[in-house]
């Protein structure tokens, strides 16, 4: 099977690829990738410094090309990161054009950019085989090696072709990092699957989405959200046929001022490094302001609590699971991550409702507040938060108060307003047990590469 199919085909595409540097036909693609595919036979593991330009894109095609399993480092790891991940992940070489991209590793650095063209290119490995390791954020603990094969990252691509109408008519535009499953495995993998040109426009700037002149665009709420800011730049999207949002929840007021301004509701979906994007709502569906829409076709979900499955109500909150095609093949040295009856426990809570919507409330961890015998979910107190006119940014979590357990506790960046208004303020929008009971002013909220509030860093 073939996971690049697009790449394969005629007709040649001029401009297959554009970024920064510049652009390359997909003819010209398939020969520099086939050419270090050629250099990478045999080797176990390669280690591909993700810099967001057209080098990784070469890059992590000839690792599938020539059926090696891929794994992208962030270009801006500390040299602790960088040496778990290559010593974890047992890579043989690091493919990039800076010399000294495998730090104190001691790991071999081939080249990346050069003069080499092949004249033929290998034909593609079997499905089942391991196409990239991605590394996860280590929230609880050092970073694992998630294993995505070949057949769960063509299951995924197809059924988002499937919900969003995307095809090769289409020209996709996004700014996102090449290390994570939104911008590499969606944003490159994506387009040489369904042959749709991609421009990738560096960093995700207003300036550069409108300049693009696509016609779907990916980002994270935190790029929206300033694109909303810039509403020249927000206007000329109004020509595209879908903007997508994922990788966290996109804020009601965010949705609703991108929707007024281009003219078109956002398509928000959800999903992880585990399982790929496994939730998502249509094109030609309901787009509703908070909750990411129904479950790809050949994707199952559920939500258990202490007591078992919890019913689908949209009210009641319980844990997320899912299985389906799209699943990871297990973590890096380590057995299976799987319930056992085949499902996978995501960490996140939401509620589904009797339509199948599916509302994400955040990390059980983190984001379920559990205060005087209710439970909480924080994203519905950072939404009434955001709708206050002085609140630009919000970050809710539970702290311990010596009689609830926990208490609702805000974290704002804002202006024009005080702690005391805010708590009424939400107090009026939701029960009464749900408002703050402390707000904390800050001057920006702690966020990673893509846009995540990182709330284990909040004060």
């Amino acid at each position: 099977m073939r996971l690049l199919t697009a790449l394969h085909e005629d007709p040649d595409v001029e401009r297959m690829i554009t970024a920064p540097a510049g652009s390359v036909s997909r003819h010209d693609l398939l020969a520099r990738a086939g050419a270090l595919a050629a250099e990478l036979r045999g080797v176990p593991v390669v280690a591909v410094q993700a810099t967001p330009d057209l080098a990784t894109i070469v890059a992590v095609t000839a690792g599938l090309l020539a059926g090696v399993p891929i794994v992208p480092v962030p270009p801006d790891a500390g040299e602790l990161e960088r040496l778990h991940v290559l010593r974890d992940s047992g890579a043989a070489l690091v493919l990039s054009d800076d010399p000294g991209a495998a730090g104190t590793s001691g790991v071999p650095v081939i080249a990346i950019s050069g003069a080499r063209r092949a004249a033929g290119v290998p034909d593609e490995p079997p499905e089942a085989t391991p196409a990239l390791i991605l590394y996860t954020s280590g929230t609880t603990g050092p970073p694992k090696g998630v294993v995505l094969s070949r057949s769960a990252i063509a299951a995924d691509l197809d059924a988002l072709a499937e919900a969003w109408q995307w095809t090769a008519g289409d020209t996709l535009v996004h700014g996102l990092p090449l290390y994570h499953v939104h911008g590499l495995v969606l944003g490159v993998l994506g387009a040489l699957r369904i042959g749709s040109p991609l421009v990738h426009t560096g960093k995700p700037t207003p300036q550069g989405y409108a300049e693009a002149r696509g016609s779907l665009y990916f980002g994270v709420p935190t790029v929206w959200s300033r694109v909303c800011a810039a509403p020249g730049a927000a206007r000329a999207l109004r020509s595209a046929r879908l903007l997508v949002s994922g990788s966290a929840p996109l804020p009601v007021p965010v949705f609703e001022n991108l929707t007024a301004l281009t003219g078109q509701a956002p398509v928000e979906r959800y999903g992880m490094t585990e399982t790929l994007i496994t939730v998502s709502t249509r094109y030609h569906g309901e787009r509703r302001p908070g909750s990411v829409g129904l479950p790809l076709a050949g994707v199952q979900t559920r939500l258990v609590g202490e007591g078992g499955q919890i019913p689908h109500d949209g009210t009641t909150i319980g844990q997320l699971q899912v299985r389906g095609r799209t699943l990871f093949d297990g973590y890096l040295g380590a057995g299976s991550a799987l319930t056992a009856d085949g499902w996978y426990p995501t960490g996140d809570v939401a509620t589904i409702g009797p339509d199948g919507f599916h509302r994400i409330v955040g990390r059980a961890a983190t984001d379920l507040i559990k205060t005087g015998g209710y439970r909480v979910g924080a994203g519905e107190v950072e939404d009434a938060l955001l709708l206050h006119p002085g609140v630009r940014e919000a970050a809710v979590i539970g702290t311990p108060h010596p009689d609830l357990g926990e208490q609702v506790s805000a974290f704002v960046v804002a202006e024009g307003c005080t702690g005391e208004e805010l708590i009424g303020f939400v107090a009026e929008r939701l029960a009464a047990h749900k408002r703050p009971r402390v707000v904390t002013f800050v001057a920006e909220l702690p966020r990673n590469a893509m846009g995540k509030v990182q709330k284990g860093r909040l004060p």
